[in-house]
Order: C-alpha cells, then structure tokens, then sequence
C-alpha cells in the first residue's frame, strides 16, 4: 500500500516478503481457521503464506525485540516442544524457562540448526546469559552456533546496579530488568564442537550507552572470549579460581536435614495483617458470615471465600507470627491443609516453628553484594521474607530443632558433618554451630572471596580451623542472631529521637540531616546514614518497614520497634567488621 502511494505499481504478479504472522506458531498450525470475509480473512491468508515460508524456505537471518514476559501467553504444542530442548536434564523445582523472549531465541535457534548456517541478532532480557536454570539452554546454544557474541547492557534496576567506578548505571530502555544485545553465528554445516563465547558490556548513563552502541559495529568492539565450563556454560566472566578451596567447606543445604520454602499465600492483604487485633476481627467475622458476604468485604472471588471457610477446620492457633519482610513481624490465620488461602502452607517443616527454636534462613543462588548471605527467624516466613521478588527461587528455612508428636526434639544437622567440625574445635552445642555459620556468612570478605560460587547455590562455610577462631565466631554470631531477633539489650537502647508530637501517620518518607521523615512534621532524629542504606537480604530494612506502612497510623510499639531496628542495623554494621578482622578462611 505504501509503494502504491509513491507511484510503484508493477510487482510482476509476486507480492512482496512480508507477513503478519504469529511466529512462535509453528508452520503446519499457522495455516488459519478463519472464516468469513474482510480482514479476518486477510489475516488467514497471511498466516497460510507465512506456514508456507516456515515450512519449505530456507530462513537464514532471524532479528528481533521479542517482548519479555514470565507468564508467556504463547502456549502453542510446537513451541512448547521446542523449548523442551532447554528444560532437559535440569532437575530443577521451579525452572523458569517459559518466558517469550526465551522462545524467540529458540524459535530463532530452530531456523538456524534446521538449514545449517545463518544469523540470528536480538534485544533481550539478559538473564539468560548467567540465570543457573538457564544452563541447558546455553549448552543448547553452543551446541548449535560457532560464535555467541554477548553484549551485556546491564542497567537492572532491581539488582540496582551500578557501573564500576560507582556511578548511575541506566537502562536503555524504560524497564527495570537488565537487557543484551545477543548475536548467534552459524558457518559450519558439520557442527561437532561446542561455539565460543564473545563477551562485552556496557555500564553508565543511557545517553553514554546510546553513543557507544552508534558508534560500534561487530568489528571494533573489544570482545573478550570466555573460558566457559560444565555444567553452567556461563556467558559472563567468571572467577572460579578457588573451586579447590571453596568446595572443602560444606554446603548450608547439606549441614541442615530439613528445610524448604517460605509459605506463600494467595492474597496477602487479606490473611496477612499488621496487629493482632486485625487478625482476631478478621477471624471473628469469618465465622459469623456467609461465603458470600466474606467474598463483598475482602474482594475475593465466591469459590476463595467457601475455600477460605474450609480452611479455617485446620488453623493452627487464633494468631500465628509471621516474618513477612526483615524485622517485620507480621500476624496471620495459618491453615495446615490449606484449598486456598494459602497456595503452600509448608507445614511439614513450618510445624517445627510452632515450638521453642530458631531458623536458619538461606537461598540457592544469591546475587546481592551488599547483603550478607543468610538470616534468621523465631516465626515460620514468607517466601519472600529475605530476598527481593524477581529473585530467582524463594529463600529456604532450615529450622535448628526437629521436635516429634511427644514434643521431644533433636537436632536438624547432618552427624557426619558436626562430628567433623568437633574433631577440629571439641564438643559443639547446634546452637554455637548455628552461630558460627551466621557469623561467618554475615562476613564481608566471605561474600567477597567467594561472590561467584555463591551466586551459583546455597552458600558453604569452611570448617574451623581450630577451637579459639571458632569460640570468637560463635560469640560474633550469637551477637549478630540477638540483634537480627531484636533480643538483645542493645536494641532497647536507642540512639534515635521521635522528638514532635502529630498524627504518626506515615505519609511522604523522606531521610535529610539524618532525620527520617514520615510527615511533613514529624521525624525521627539522630539516624546514622548507614542504619538507612543497610541491606538485610533484598531490602534496606530501614526504608522498607516504613514503605510498606505508607497510609498506616504507628502505635506506640511501632514507634519502639523502629528505633531497635536502626540500633540493630547500625551494630550489625559493628559487627561485622569484628568478624573481617579474624582469617577464618580453609587454605
């Protein structure tokens, strides 16, 4: 139509190559079922010249900005076949490899390995490029192109990321999610080699990053070629040159016998509240009305509010605690059997919790330099009680004691593994393994020493050396768990002011001059800047417990609460750097 505009009118009886077209249809499926007349019809036609094209058509240049998008609508037989190429051998829980731009990139590979050379250049998602449940795919890659050319855009808001000299690192595009520009070359018709990997990336301002890209081509980029290995085929840089020292230590999933998830719900605001209070009305109203009048008051769908009826048979007590984010202790309606409101009560290792005991939490996969690498809860926890969403897998919770029907209890740890580091250190209560292992994970030359590894799974800890390094661990650590619990003395002396009287209504949070905002009057006072940046896991813990009441009127005890945390956050910081000070490290 638009050559027709210009004055072209000869085509010499051939229509030109362009189709409209669901590509992650696969060609035999494209050809429509559409019926009648007009558009709809048109569209049919399109689509059965496109099968054609897929079909019989050697296609050896695929290019693209596939969209990005976890829950991939594109649900199709072919290209869910396809995509199990990725999935193989995985034996992973959740495997996260059903976004669209992931079935672009395959349905591009396709093409490719089907005629035996071509180009396949596209804008994605980058996280393709080092997730671990993404292993198989690049094994796949590798298997069909000989050069995988890598440019790492970076600019993921939600790893806030930052270039290397510390400065603003910008998205190209307007999305939180860190972007590559990927280019796949196919030249060898007998492929039997795995490819080579060509890396590059770019930091900084959007505007820096524009200008380098238009003044960039294939040529003059300065790509570094990988040294990549079994079984994760990363296509970033990595430093694995201490594998040896490293894997002496034992895995945190190995020590603990029993763990898993946090407990997810499916509607937060509903059985989740701030106050006891508001959990016992919720109860109290629960029982006394009809399904139908629950779903009008608290917005849920008829078949949840009779769901929510048969939950309520299995709560387990009228108020259970829970760590919904760090220092955030939340009240809830818990259910052990659970239709609906809750999607995975976890019981068989929450129940654990109902008792006198502490949990360990960790997660496979830890990509937050600022952040120690574990925490700890009196309560059963959220899935996302520690880390981040978006982070790949929830954390686990490794309860400390297991306890039977008659109430006894035994230790959650491996035997193999205490008896060993007693060889080294004597006779060790699990309470002062426990707080060995936390003070060594809350080191900061520990995340440094070992950020790559412990990117990849859970994190391991070095055997004692010997019962004095030990003894100073387990008092570093025990200090560290009080704090985290807020059960230590320390907290209730408090280092920060509430100075003026008002509504506490938490309104517009601002931190100026070491004043902590919540209104346009009232503040707290006497905040150490390094209280409001901290990170605990995913979070800065200062900011988000006030965040997440944005609205909400503070009691009293919410006021207390605020000042243990900015004490707990400024002598973790303390703390912290005691433990650097001692070399704890396997040689």
């Amino acid at each position: 139509m638009v050559l027709k505009e210009t004055g072209f009118k000869y085509f010499n009886d051939m229509r030109l190559g362009i189709y409209l077209t669901n590509s992650l249809e696969g060609g035999a499926t494209q050809i429509s079922i559409f019926s009648g007349f007009g558009f709809a019809e048109s569209i049919a036609e399109e689509s059965k010249q496109a099968a054609i094209i897929k079909e019989k058509m050697p296609i050896m240049v695929v290019i693209g900005n596939p969209p990005y998008s976890v829950s991939s609508s594109n649900k199709g037989e072919w290209i869910q076949n396809l995509i199990k190429d990725y999935k193989k051998g995985l034996g992973e829980k959740k495997i996260n490899i059903d976004d669209d731009y992931i079935k672009f990139i395959r349905y591009a590979e396709h093409f490719i390995e089907k005629n035996k050379s071509g180009i396949v250049a596209m804008i994605t998602n980058n996280s393709f490029i080092d997730g671990i449940t993404h292993r198989q795919m690049r094994k796949h890659l590798l298997e069909t192109f000989d050069d995988i050319y890598i440019l790492d855009l970076h600019g993921n808001a939600k790893k806030k990321e930052k270039a290397p000299d510390g400065g603003k690192d910008e998205n190209v595009f307007d999305i939180q999610q860190g972007v590559g520009i990927s280019i796949f070359v196919r030249k060898t018709i007998d492929k039997k080699m795995l490819g080579n990997v060509h890396h590059a990336e770019l930091y900084g301002e959007r505007g820096n990053k524009f200008n380098a890209l238009n003044k960039s081509d294939l040529q003059n980029i300065k790509w570094q070629e990988l040294d990549y290995s079994e079984p994760y085929f990363f296509f970033v840089k990595k430093d694995f040159r201490l594998t040896d020292e490293y894997e002496k230590g034992f895995k945190i999933d190995d020590l603990f016998i029993v763990g898993s998830s946090g407990i997810e719900s499916a509607k937060d605001d509903f059985i989740i509240k701030y106050s006891r209070k508001d959990i016992v009305d919720l109860k109290e109203y629960i029982e006394v009305h009809s399904d139908k009048e629950i779903a009008a008051e608290y917005g849920l769908k008829s078949e949840k509010a009779t769901q929510v009826k048969h939950d309520f048979i299995n709560i387990v007590g009228d108020d259970t605690r829970l760590l919904y984010r760090p220092f955030d202790i939340r009240h809830t309606l818990y259910s052990s059997n659970s239709q609906g409101v809750w999607w995975r009560p976890r019981y068989e290792v929450m129940k654990h919790m109902f008792k006198d005991n502490i949990g360990f939490i960790a997660k496979r996969g830890f990509d937050e330099s600022q952040s120690a690498v574990c925490f700890v809860s009196k309560y059963i926890i959220d899935r996302r009680s520690w880390s981040r969403p978006g982070m790949l897998g929830a954390e686990q919770l490794f309860p400390l004691y297991l306890y039977d029907e008659g109430g006894s209890k035994t230790p959650n740890m491996e035997k193999e593994i205490t008896s060993k580091i007693e060889k080294n250190v004597g006779s060790a209560s699990p309470e002062d393994i426990f707080g060995y292992i936390y003070a060594v994970l809350n080191s900061v030359g520990y995340r440094e020493k070992y950020k790559e590894f412990i990117k990849i799974d859970f994190p391991r800890v070095p055997y004692p050396k010997d019962a004095k390094i030990f003894k100073s661990l387990v008092n570093l650590g025990h200090e560290l768990l009080d704090l985290h619990l807020l059960e230590s003395p320390i907290v209730k002396k408090y280092i920060t002011t509430y100075p003026v009287a008002g509504s506490n209504t938490v309104e517009k949070i601002l931190f100026k001059d070491g004043k902590v905002y919540i209104n346009i009057d009232q503040y707290f006072g006497k905040v150490p800047k390094i209280a409001w940046d901290f990170y605990i896991g995913g979070y800065q813990s200062a900011q988000k417990w006030l965040k997440d009441r944005k609205g909400l009127t503070l009691t009293n005890a919410d006021i207390e609460h605020y000042q243990k945390i900015i004490v707990a956050l400024t002598e973790t910081d303390r703390i912290m750097k005691e433990i650097n000070k001692i070399d704890f490290f396997e040689k």
